[in-house]
């Protein structure tokens, strides 16, 4: 969990000056950065269960898992030329690849610059190895998009002769069809699945109906609004007590848009899910719904951006037995910006 130490060696070509000096090596990595923000004393923890949150299959679960059982929630939504621009990411990109972007840079810079070659090709190389890793994972979602507007997309490459060459995405699909594979090597974060903080207390109303008890009450806010703090929201949910059947077919996903913010500034903001205690839940529980991170673009400046956020939740309300509940009670914590 440490950038390698070939590309902190100042005496190495591999060695870019503008990346933070306070995250050579020995420090670990944090998955979940949040710039000026210490890191949590439980770091290798957090840093397993938010990868976990990102990749896996519906026996696993977070951003490989449970946030991003299909090709949208993984990759991002469907961009096609013309479209306005960052129509919304997928889990795999804000986490872990915008905040080791953000992670990297050097704090002292404008715009956090910069992460730097060859590091940059390493870590895009490793976000390539979660999409081989993701496709493993299983499921009858967990595959590419079908769209040939997406397969036939093609970009110029030069190949080792300097020749300009044609790609498509189609050709691209399977690394063994470029000529590599991946090693195989131990993933500890397929067994740290995020644990609930608490089962929701119940009680019995006068009509016998059964209810939720929160701890903290949170003031309900209406949108939009200036994520200037932690607000709260309750959110209908579109069906109770589905089948196991349904949850295969169809993942329950919240949908947070019209993110509104500048394309050159660094932002992040947590999302939790019925966290109802006084401070809210970190990476380690299950409350802990993802993320959204923003890498500043100073190629950009002022331009204004308008996207959104989805995130897979059947798994997160099953852990938190709130499959029989009409409401989710979703809160935003602003992090970063």
């Amino acid at each position: 969990m440490k950038m390698p130490a070939m590309f902190a060696d100042p005496q190495s070509p591999l060695y870019d000056a503008n990346r933070n000096p306070k995250h050579v090596p020995p420090t670990l990595v944090d998955l979940n950065y949040n710039c000026e923000h210490p890191p949590p004393l439980n770091l290798v923890s957090n840093n397993l269960k938010t990868m976990y949150s990102i990749k896996l299959s519906h026996q696993f679960s977070t951003q490989m898992v449970s946030n991003a059982k299909t090709a949208e929630l993984f990759f991002g939504h469907a961009y096609w030329a013309g479209d306005q621009a960052s129509p919304g990411a997928g889990s795999i990109e804000s986490v872990p690849h915008n905040t080791i972007h953000n992670w990297c840079g050097d704090y002292r810079q404008p715009s956090l610059e910069d992460m730097g070659n060859p590091l940059f090709f390493a870590h895009h190389s490793n976000v390539d190895r979660m999409w081989t890793l993701w496709k493993a994972l299983g499921g009858s979602k967990r595959t590419d998009f079908t769209d040939p507007d997406w397969l036939n997309a093609a970009f110029l490459f030069y190949d080792e002769n300097t020749q300009a060459m044609r790609v498509k995405v189609k050709d691209c699909l399977e690394t063994t069809n470029l000529g590599y594979k991946y090693q195989d090597v131990d993933i500890p974060w397929l067994k740290s699945k995020p644990v609930p903080r608490k089962i929701a207390k119940k009680v019995a109303k006068t009509s016998g109906e059964i209810a939720d008890v929160a701890e903290i009450p949170r003031p309900i806010v209406h949108f939009p609004v200036k994520l200037d703090k932690v607000v709260s929201t309750l959110v209908k949910r579109p069906k109770q007590k589905r089948s196991k059947k349904e949850k295969e077919e169809e993942e329950e996903v919240l949908v947070i848009e019209g993110i509104e913010l500048e394309s050159d500034a660094f932002v992040k903001f947590d999302v939790h899910i019925n966290d109802e205690q006084d401070s809210l839940s970190s990476p380690n529980e299950t409350e802990f719904a993802g993320s959204f991170v923003n890498v500043p673009h100073k190629h950009k400046p002022g331009k204004k951006m308008n996207t959104k956020l989805k995130l897979g939740i059947t798994d997160l309300l099953e852990d938190l037995m709130g499959e029989d509940d009409e409401e989710v009670l979703v809160t935003l914590a602003p992090r970063y910006g």
